[in-house]
């Protein structure tokens, strides 16, 4: 019989239930899980092909030391011994963990307390730090604590949704789709996009703020001063509940309309339309993003944005409050057990005497760390000039993510001691590794997650964890054990951390914090497996609370939030040497270095290469033309090449580049080499998405589209981007060619040997090079190489390594890289839910079709998850101007 197991997606921060079915076979299938208050059975394009991400192809099975297999008793032996022998020989702060939003709290639980409980040291930081960092700091500052005060039933309650630096349609998509079918339901909600691009999530904007990069604290300060001037002030609220509203506004009170609209790049217009608005409708809820926490001013913006709030009451009621989307689907969990290098477990304070006392008593601990440790880009800067001597780091790949990657890359490659503890044995950190760890993965570990209305639900097994595979709870207890710390990391399991982390979330509480979950303190593994999912607090005497702050009740001393005066940052003028501003970020269809998703040939059909975006009249300029390689430069001395995109979504003067693609995909597009190590001051939060950079067109000897059912190896071109088909690969490669030829590097990327026999023909006007081999009727390699950017059906090509090409005669027109005239041709895949492409929409519209609607009823696209709607209306948008022309 089928074996249903409810859990948890493994993806992005709204933390929608799954039900994950295990057939007789073992095949698995997920669906969303219709009774998960997060997402009511939605998921989006990456949660519905979660099963297709399982495979162990490339997984880390067991542990090695130096590229070796050894034993898990040798390699944590090892771990223990060198962590001991570095910290007696240098001290506590000479070791640091680097950990990850992938954890579970479980993990997360052990990892904090042994760092700075046990060894005595804050040096444990996590990649949250490069998403949420700037929210906690502005939290904190405000409210005095880590506090979300909203949830997500406030967007389909307010009357006014205002996303900030936010591209939820593609990055928390079933929020998006909440939203949208709010607003659909009630057309009179208003929804505001303050955003550089024009994202897909503009789809459903009543208003687009185009704002020049970190102009948030302009436009939120501005706001603020509107609202005094209109009246709008809860004067009530102001006064029984915050401190500094006069400080704030003074600080906000400077420039005139067209200072504002200067220091934002919007018209007057616009800024007069959005403070009207956002004056005049009570029900607000402000959901902010990585384009607010990512910038070296993001505290401030938070803050900003707080101020606006707590200044007209407007937050802790139903439909108004601010609202942090939080990016990775435990970051949430992490900041609750201190997995930040500046906090403590159970959101108590590293500075704070009292809070230090008390969870040393509580843990028993040995030497309590006592002041904030490294965060993360400080963290590889000290491994860089020596500081650190050994790291551990853990479900997270820095050499890709971090800013100034290089430089990481260099810091790594330099320690002394390098452990990674990961699922995945070749990723760019991985390759670094002293000791390697093999961690389970998603459907085998077992734990809890936090999303970002404050529910915690469970993350249960459904899958047997393969080969040697550990949780990584396990990992750090059994070295905290070996390194002499056996009695307080002697868990039975997940459960018995769960139930430590609760108590200790009601230890000497009373109120005092925001973060109680007393009521799990005794949790057994029978009430800890049929966990519901539940919004904290939910202490041993109340009940689960869904909103903060209504009648004020904050974190600080005198129950008080605090307005924070937070000046507008001078415009720095930019150097004419590299005058764009490159923004990062996610796409659709893929998660951070793409460990998971890039598993999936689905998930990689929408987007398989790299890409800039870049407005038509920027690349004019510069000579650039849609397709094109183009170089981008950054200030650091470094450079990437990735595929040209122009459009018009993008504001002049900027480009985005994804985040997503390593060393293992497309080596020349690690994004983040080029961004600066620049950060925010009081969070810590590095400014991902304003390096300053300058573009130009690439221009290779030869470009290539190679379609195989082998991974090629050995690919020496100065451009390459790989992903996956449902037969195979694909690749695209420009570069030079060859020097033994094209037939000769195929062969042995591919490992071919002289008995495979391949045909094909050169093109001696064009330059065209055209090679395939088969076997028997199918067909395992097609290459197509052109001195020009080459002319290839792509999503036509890859479906042929899975089709039975049995005429021979018929074979030879595979070398024209297209079907044949009439023949079907999806085109580039719109909608991955069903494979639906760009050519299959534009033939229903041509047929009658002119609604998203009557598009999903012949062909099913965007009746899935609904990503892909904004892409299906542009297109369906074209089509009508084509054919009123």
């Amino acid at each position: 019989m089928p074996c249903e197991t409810r859990t948890t997606c493994p993806y992005c921060g709204v933390g929608c239930g799954v039900i994950a079915t295990v057939e007789d076979e073992g095949k698995v299938s997920v669906r969303g899980d219709p009774d998960h208050p997060a997402n009511y059975g939605r998921l989006c394009s990456k949660g519905s092909a979660l099963a297709e991400t399982l495979g162990l192809d490339g997984r880390a099975l067991y542990p090695e030391i130096l590229g070796e297999r050894t034993t898990w008793d040798t390699a944590l032996d090892m771990v223990a011994r060198t962590f001991t022998q570095t910290i007696a020989a240098h001290g506590p702060d000479s070791v640091a963990f680097y950990v990850s939003g992938q954890l579970l709290t479980e993990d997360y639980y052990v990892a904090n307390k042994l760092m700075k409980g046990f060894i005595g040291s804050a040096n444990i930081d996590t990649n949250s730090r490069l998403c949420m960092a700037s929210s906690v700091a502005g939290h904190r500052r405000a409210f005095g604590a880590d506090t979300v005060p909203a949830c997500y039933e406030d967007l389909e309650l307010a009357d006014l949704v205002v996303l900030v630096g936010s591209n939820m349609a593609w990055c928390h998509p079933v929020l998006y789709q909440r939203l949208a079918a709010a607003k659909a339901q009630r057309p009179a909600m208003k929804v505001v996009v303050i955003d550089p691009r024009r994202t897909a999530t503009c789809d459903i904007a009543d208003l687009h703020l185009a704002v020049r990069a970190d102009g948030d604290v302009a436009l939120f300060n501005g706001l603020l001063a509107h609202l005094a001037e209109s009246g709008a002030i809860d004067e009530n609220y102001v006064a029984r509940h915050t401190a500094g509203f006069a400080e704030a506004l003074l600080a906000a009170s400077h420039g005139s309309l067209a200072d504002l609209s200067e220091a934002t790049g919007i018209s007057g217009m616009l800024i007069r339309q959005f403070f009207r608005l956002f004056a005049q409708t009570e029900k607000v809820v402000t959901c902010y993003s990585q384009g607010v926490n990512q910038s070296s001013v993001g505290t401030d913006k938070v803050n900003a944005i707080l101020n606006c709030h707590l200044g007209t009451g407007r937050i802790g009621r139903p439909g108004m409050g601010p609202l942090s989307l939080t990016g990775q689907p435990n970051a949430m969990g992490g900041r609750e057990v201190g997995g930040l290098a500046n906090m403590l477990a159970a959101h108590m304070a590293i500075e704070n005497p009292v809070h230090r006392g008390r969870v040393q008593r509580f843990w028993n601990a040995p030497m309590m760390a006592d002041t904030p440790g490294l965060k993360a880009v400080d963290m590889f800067k000290a491994l860089a000039d020596g500081r650190l001597k050994a790291i551990w780091i853990v479900s997270t790949n820095p050499v890709v993510s971090m800013p100034d990657a290089d430089a990481v890359k260099a810091a790594l490659a330099a320690c002394p001691f390098v452990v990674v503890s990961d699922i995945q044995k070749d990723t760019d950190t991985a390759r670094l590794a002293h000791v390697l760890l093999p961690a389970t993965a998603w459907g085998e570990k077992s734990g809890t997650v936090t999303n970002s209305e404050r529910r915690i639900s469970r993350q249960r097994p459904f899958l047997s964890a393969p080969d040697e595979a550990r949780a990584d709870w396990w990992q750090f207890a059994e070295v905290a054990k070996r390194m002499g710390f056996r009695p307080h990391f002697d868990y039975s399991g997940p459960a018995a951390i769960y139930a430590e982390h609760a108590a200790l979330s009601a230890f000497e509480n009373d109120g005092e914090r925001d973060f109680d979950i007393g009521a799990h303190a005794g949790i057994d593994d029978h009430a800890y497996e049929d966990l519901l999912p539940f919004q904290w607090p939910l202490s041993q005497t109340g009940a689960s609370q869904a909103r903060f702050f209504a009648e004020g009740g904050f974190f600080t001393a005198d129950r008080k939030a605090r307005l924070v005066p937070v000046a507008t940052p001078v415009m720095q003028r930019p150097d004419p040497r590299f005058p764009f501003t490159q923004n990062t970020g996610r796409i659709r269809d893929h998660w951070h270095t793409m460990t998971r998703t890039g598993k999936s040939a689905r998930l990689s059909a929408h987007f398989a290469e790299p890409f800039c975006e870049i407005h038509p009249s920027d690349a004019n300029k510069a000579g650039i033309g849609d397709a094109d390689l183009v170089r981008i430069d950054g200030e650091n001395g470094r450079s990437i090449i990735v595929r040209a995109l122009l459009t018009e979504r993008q504001m002049r003067g900027a480009l985005f580049v994804p985040m997503h693609w390593t060393g293992e995909t497309a080596p020349s597009a690690r994004v983040d080499t080029l961004v600066s190590p620049v950060a925010d001051p009081i969070s810590g939060q590095p400014a991902l998405k304003m390096a300053r950079v300058a573009v130009s067109r690439y221009v290779p000897q030869v470009h290539g589209f190679l379609i195989t059912t082998a991974r090629p190896r050995d690919l020496p071109f100065a451009y390459w981007a790989i992903a996956r088909t449902e037969a195979g690969y694909r690749l695209e490669f420009a570069g030079s060619p060859p020097a033994d030829g094209w037939e000769t590097w195929l062969r042995h990327s591919l490992q071919r040997g002289e008995d495979q026999e391949f045909s094909g023909y050169v093109d001696r006007k064009t330059g065209d090079h055209r090679l395939l081999a088969f076997d028997g009727d199918q067909l395992l390699v097609g290459l197509f190489v052109s001195p020009e950017p080459v002319l290839v059906s792509r999503q036509w090509a890859a479906d042929q390594l899975k089709q039975s090409h049995p005429d021979r005669q018929a074979r030879s027109r595979l070398f024209a890289g297209r079907p044949a005239a009439g023949a079907p041709d999806k085109g580039a895949i719109v909608c991955s839910c069903f494979s639906v492409g760009i050519n299959e929409i534009s033939a229903a519209a041509h047929r009658g079709c002119h609604s998203i609607e009557t598009i999903g009823a012949a062909l099913n696209a965007g009746t899935n998850c609904g990503s892909c709607r904004p892409e299906i209306r542009r297109i369906l948008d074209a089509n009508q101007a084509l054919a009123a022309e």
